[in-house]
């Protein structure tokens, strides 16, 4: 009805000022889509090319893409099997000279340890980026995750907690890198002189009409989390004793965000494989997923890896062992019980 569509219009201002508020930053900036928020991110840091970026061996492609836009190499660090995000002591053996960033993912909505590894960017004179895509509700030692590295990228992916088809955002803990991103994400062209651009830039402009959605699920996020709160804690109920299966660790110090509820199957135990369950659960008309494939594995970064010569077996074996089990706000407690029977029925 406002005839704002597109990338101007109130619905943006309001979701930028409501998501940081949210997520404890001082600004927010609404982009396209979680991986060019990272990108963004990484341009306004400085990274570029012959610089070198620790990311996560297990964690979604884009994180190393990103490093590659820039020109910059990612380089592979295992995950740490209590979090399944960064092990700070792997970030430290993987530090050099060329090293200017670490992009920190909290795995599965399971916070990174960020205490130690924002002591080792702080005395190495390194940028943290936190990627938080997957999780929205999840707190660190009681802050909300993405405010509190340098920057902090969010994803609205339609499989995410919080979503509009498509969408992302850019979180800050202070305003210094705003103007910059602010810049770079519409095309470069200068605020105060229209069709004039100092830089090159990007369009990775947001539109009112993807904000107006996000302001909606930001005014049912409550509802939404407690939701997904309630299919964790069914399957946890329904799932318990299972022999062989158990579910996603939580530190003590970690409140998790309840994006993908997933179990991890002993093979021995449970007298299957994860992969093997899988398919079992597929012929009973349960869709499931597999864990992230190991970066260093993937074809674009095998051979770098391989020049490096580092072993990632926390990464390999979780991506072995792992599933993710249906997780959505509709889903009924029947089909939790259905998926329960299922796992219990299959077991070898």
């Amino acid at each position: 009805r406002s005839s704002w569509i597109s990338s101007s219009g109130a619905y943006i201002d309001r979701f930028e000022s409501e998501f940081a508020r949210l997520v404890a930053g001082q600004r927010a900036i609404a982009v396209t889509n979680g991986t060019v928020a990272l990108h963004l991110a990484l341009l306004a840091l400085g990274v570029g090319r012959g610089d070198e970026v620790i990311v996560p061996a297990f964690a979604f492609i884009a994180v190393a893409n990103a490093c590659r836009y820039v020109g910059a190499e990612p380089v592979f660090a295992d995950a740490d099997p209590g979090t399944w995000c960064l092990d700070p002591a792997q970030v430290e053996r993987s530090i050099t000279p060329k090293t200017r960033a670490i992009i920190v993912v909290h795995n599965y909505g399971h916070p990174a340890d960020m205490e130690a590894i924002l002591a080792l960017a702080r005395a190495r004179d390194l940028r943290v980026v936190e990627d938080a895509a997957e999780a929205f509700g999840a707190s660190y030692r009681g802050r909300p995750v993405g405010s509190l590295g340098d920057v902090g990228t969010f994803s609205f992916f339609a499989n995410k907690i919080i979503t509009s088809g498509e969408g992302g955002a850019i979180v800050l803990p202070g305003d210094t890198l705003e103007a910059r991103i602010r810049l770079l994400r519409d095309h470069g062209m200068d605020p105060a002189r229209r069709y004039h651009f100092p830089i090159t830039g990007y369009n990775y402009r947001i539109t009112n009409l993807t904000c107006a959605t996000l302001c909606a699920q930001l005014e049912r996020s409550e509802a939404i989390l407690a939701r997904r709160r309630e299919i964790f804690a069914a399957y946890r109920e329904r799932l318990a004793g299972v022999a062989g299966v158990s579910f996603q660790p939580v530190e003590r110090w970690a409140e998790l965000a309840p994006w993908m509820f997933n179990v991890v199957v002993d093979r021995a135990e449970y007298g299957r494989s994860a992969q093997e369950l899988a398919a079992r659960l597929a012929d009973d008309g349960i869709q499931t997923r597999s864990f992230f494939e190991p970066l260093p594995l993937q074809p674009p970064f095998v051979k770098s890896a391989r020049r490096r010569g580092t072993r990632f077996p926390v990464a390999e074996a979780l991506c072995a062992a792992g599933l993710s089990l249906p997780t959505f706000n509709k889903l009924p407690l029947e089909s939790i019980d259905a998926v329960a029977e299922s796992i219990r029925r299959h077991r070898g």
